[in-house]
């Protein structure tokens, strides 16, 4: 990702109206106020207003300007867009100050920390830059999107206490997402796509990555990958961000390749049953049913249920090995399933290949 580092320039916390450069020229001609009305045929009352700023200098009244003073349209009209444009950062200023106490739900720090964010020079501008990250107006705006009783109704209750950390790590999935060229969704063919994959996991992370995201674009899905969030205990997240377009979000939570590839498929199958309308948040609940649908079709995508018993039985690293041989996968999913099945969570650990970030 590219940096969001920048330079900033002073910027001042006030604004100079174009009429006060007005006065100065009048003066450097000697020509008078009256004068002045008389050659543009403005009122005096009007030139009063706009060297206080309180009137605007129109294209009109900038072209009579010019033929007066010798001073370009041109010039008269952009010196009125930047007092303009000033008064409105001042303005906005204002506003946000009454905004500061919500940045502390944003994890900003961290936000900074992986370029997403400028080094503010102060905490309005801060807000600012995080407003533009969410890709909102103001706070309320945010509120609308993030708090809406709809949503509500779909989110881990992690939202209720980290929602500035929940909605973070999203939104970074969704600007991920939103990057990568995809193909209109067509569910014949992402389930081609999810027996192509299936057949990659055996294959070290730097080979089935790139491949994985390909053959889901083709199909409609973009597969983003984004860093574990502080305080943000989920493995995945499903979104449509288009009606055309599903979003796959995973991170590489506890770094085993058994839990990634079943957040894989887990989100895979919320893209082929669920509504488009959803925001499903894979956190290991089993409250919800879409929930418990979505594991079982991760499951047997992953190792059919007829293989459990066999699973339950085995006690050697060659019969997992052999298993894995046998169904075609990697004989992590194989150690994961035993664990699971069993709760013998320390078994075969070894088996289980440990994921990691590169440095991209």
């Amino acid at each position: 990702m590219v940096s969001a580092a920048r330079k900033y320039g002073f910027e001042p916390d006030y604004a100079i109206p174009p009429g006060e450069s007005l006065r100065e020229v009048i003066g450097s001609l000697g020509m008078s106020q009256k004068e002045l009305a008389k050659r543009t045929g403005l009122t005096v009352q009007s030139l009063n207003r706009i060297f206080k700023g309180t009137q605007p200098i129109t294209y009109e009244t900038a072209n009579r300007l010019e033929l007066a003073t010798g001073v370009s349209a041109t010039m008269w009209n952009n010196l009125e867009a930047q007092y303009r444009e000033q008064l409105a950062r001042i303005h906005e200023r204002e506003r946000l100050q009454d905004d500061l106490d919500w940045l502390k739900e944003i994890p900003v720090a961290e936000l900074v920390k992986r370029g997403v964010l400028p080094r503010p020079k102060d905490t309005v501008e801060q807000l600012r830059e995080v407003l533009k990250f969410y890709g909102v107006s103001s706070v309320e705006a945010w509120c609308r999107i993030w708090e809406a009783p709809a949503v509500a109704a779909r989110r881990s209750p992690c939202f209720e206490s980290k929602r500035g950390p929940a909605s973070a790590w999203i939104r970074l999935g969704e600007l991920q997402a939103r990057a990568i060229n995809c193909q209109t969704f067509d569910k014949v063919r992402f389930k081609k796509a999810l027996k192509q994959i299936r057949y990659l996991i055996r294959e070290p992370a730097h080979a089935f990555q790139p491949e994985m995201k390909r053959l889901c674009a083709e199909s409609g899905v973009a597969v983003a990958m984004v860093r574990e969030m502080k305080k943000v205990p989920w493995n995945g997240a499903t979104k449509w961000l288009t009606p055309h377009k599903a979003m796959i979000l995973l991170c590489l939570r506890g770094r085993g390749e058994d839990k990634f590839w079943f957040s894989f498929f887990h989100e895979a199958g919320h893209v082929l049953h669920d509504s488009k309308k959803d925001l499903l948040i894979n956190d290991g609940s089993q409250d919800d049913p879409r929930e418990k649908q979505a594991n079982g079709f991760a499951a047997e995508s992953l190792i059919p249920s007829k293989y459990d018993d066999a699973i339950r039985r085995i006690r050697s690293k060659a019969e997992i090995v052999h298993m894995a041989d046998l169904l075609g996968i990697a004989t992590g999913i194989v150690a994961g399933r035993y664990q699971f099945l069993t709760g013998n969570w320390h078994y075969f650990k070894e088996l289980i290949r440990t994921l990691e970030w590169n440095n991209a």
